[in-house]
């Protein structure tokens, strides 16, 4: 098996769990701002939000939208599609999301437990995430991951977003590694698998809902705990 030294994490969707996150935090505004006495839930609040939020995250990681459109049109479009008047919708209500979700603290099963595993071992561990720089550092805190990481690399702050090879190799020269003794974890097909790909550096692909997929990978998991199997 391949030797590896240092390894690249994604952050939301790989280790901080952002669907549960989120989830408490639109919960906490539902509530906030009584939303409930529009009819409709707040089950129906946020699979509509999540929807949303996901149809931008694909505009923004395709240059086609830029962060503050992002966190401004998820909340007005959400509302709007759920019959919500545009002069009532809380004026405030993107950036109590934005102040309050980072320090929600919620990570996936074994996160800690791996993590430990894999510093005990040796291997050199780093973040490549195309989250926001504002609140990246305030997740890890909060979610206890802070002192894992050597290098923690955000497309904000470079310039480009996954999948866009030279954030990976700005990661590597970051890191003082190369492509080949490197190896990148990810939930995200393209951004993750596909651009380390691209950069000439071997993937694990964490798939924890299985999805079906065609891609080539080098390794796939569907929990945490199975990269002990692959980095012994």
């Amino acid at each position: 098996m391949k030797t590896y030294r240092h390894l690249f994490f994604d952050l939301d969707h790989t280790l901080w769990d952002f669907e549960k996150n989120a989830d408490e935090t639109l919960r906490t505004l539902f509530e906030l701002h009584d939303l409930g006495r529009y009819g409709f839930s707040v089950d129906t609040f946020i699979a509509r939000y999540s929807e949303v939020n996901h149809a931008l995250w694909r505009l923004y990681q395709a240059n086609k939208i830029d962060q503050k459109a992002l966190r401004s049109i998820r909340f007005t479009r959400t509302l709007t599609k759920l019959g919500v008047p545009e002069e009532e919708h809380p004026a405030d209500i993107s950036a109590q999301f934005t102040d309050l979700l980072p320090y929600k603290s919620a990570v996936f099963p074994y996160t800690h437990e791996v993590l430990d595993y894999l510093r005990d071992k040796g291997y050199v561990m780093h973040l490549i995430t195309n989250g926001f720089q504002d609140i990246q550092h305030i997740k890890l805190a909060s979610s206890r991951l802070t002192d894992y990481f050597v290098e923690v690399v955000t497309s904000e702050h470079i310039g480009c977003l996954k999948p866009d090879r030279r954030i990976f190799d700005h990661a590597l020269e970051r890191a003082g590694t190369t492509a080949a003794e490197s190896l990148m974890i990810g939930d995200n097909l393209e951004c993750d698998v596909l651009g380390a790909f691209n950069a000439g550096i071997d993937q694990v692909y964490f798939n924890p809902e299985k999805r079906r997929h065609f891609a080539q990978i080098t390794y796939e998991i569907s929990c945490l705990s199975e990269l002990k199997q692959i980095l012994q």
